[in-house]
């Protein structure tokens, strides 16, 4: 009786362990190593590896792998995806290759890029092969037939899309990095969302916290209302007030000339 028990609390102990190292669905944890650098990247949308704005992150893997990394962009923000892939040796390449990056919101709905480059061929005699993609401003709301880019996570998929077969398999080194500018109030909307589009929405709120604060903002979510429009609403609300009181000093005049009775 006591070596069943035993056995069963070492069943429950290595079960606990493998859950620790499987961790929450949604978002895998960012492997860092002590300098903070991220060394891995998941292969889809469940295991992508969180990261931060301006944090370099890279990956070993194989030519033909989805490579996934998800990131927080936060309303008023334009964001910006960079990609490197180091390419084998070319004397072990037999064809040219092209390579993508995607980018889709917490939705899993795939958005547009504004600028950049995000297919590029790489010649079979090259060392690497670069790609950026830089998205629309994110917007605090939006109508739900829209495809705006909302506040939430963010994913980037980075892969080959056209390939000889002879090259699949082949090792690669992929380095990723997401920046960040502010656009201003001159993109601000009303209104605002209840909550940011993070995964794990539909989970119980244990898993929904752990998954959100992988990918959170280091200062937060915005509350999607303030933006520099009001001090130019405040701004213009004072020059129409000057205007309004500097018109009426200029057209009042003196009164009544002395030289004009008072019943005329």
């Amino acid at each position: 009786m006591r070596t069943t028990r035993v056995v069963r609390r070492l069943a429950a102990a290595t079960g606990a362990a493998l859950l620790a190292l499987a961790g929450a669905p949604g978002v895998a944890a960012a492997d860092d190593d002590e300098s903070g650098a991220v060394t891995e990247a998941g292969t889809s949308f469940r295991t992508a590896t969180a990261i931060r704005v301006d944090q370099e992150a890279t990956a070993e893997a194989s030519t033909g792998d989805y490579l996934y990394w998800a990131f927080p962009v936060d309303t008023g923000q334009r964001a910006t995806v960079h990609a490197t892939v180091k390419l084998p040796d070319a004397a072990a390449r037999h064809a040219a290759s092209t390579w993508q990056v995607d980018v889709y919101d917490g939705l899993r709905r795939r958005q547009a890029c504004r600028l950049g480059t995000p297919t590029k061929t790489a010649a079979r005699d090259a060392a690497s092969v670069s790609l950026s993609c830089t998205l629309r401003t994110v917007r605090s709301w939006s109508e739900q037939w829209a495809n705006d880019p909302l506040p939430g996570t963010y994913y980037l998929r980075l892969t080959v899309t056209d390939l000889k077969a002879d090259d699949l398999g082949l090792p690669v080194r992929a380095e990723a990095k997401v920046t960040t500018t502010d656009a201003g109030g001159a993109q601000a909307v009303d209104g605002a969302l209840a909550e940011p589009l993070v995964p794990g929405s539909g989970s119980d709120r244990s898993d929904k916290q752990r998954t959100a604060a992988a990918v959170e903002p280091e200062d937060g979510w915005s509350g999607g209302w303030w933006s520099s429009r009001w001090l130019w609403t405040a701004a213009g609300g004072v020059l129409a007030a000057l205007a309004g009181v500097g018109g009426y000093a200029l057209t009042r005049g003196s009164g009544r000339p002395a030289r004009v009775p008072q019943g005329m």
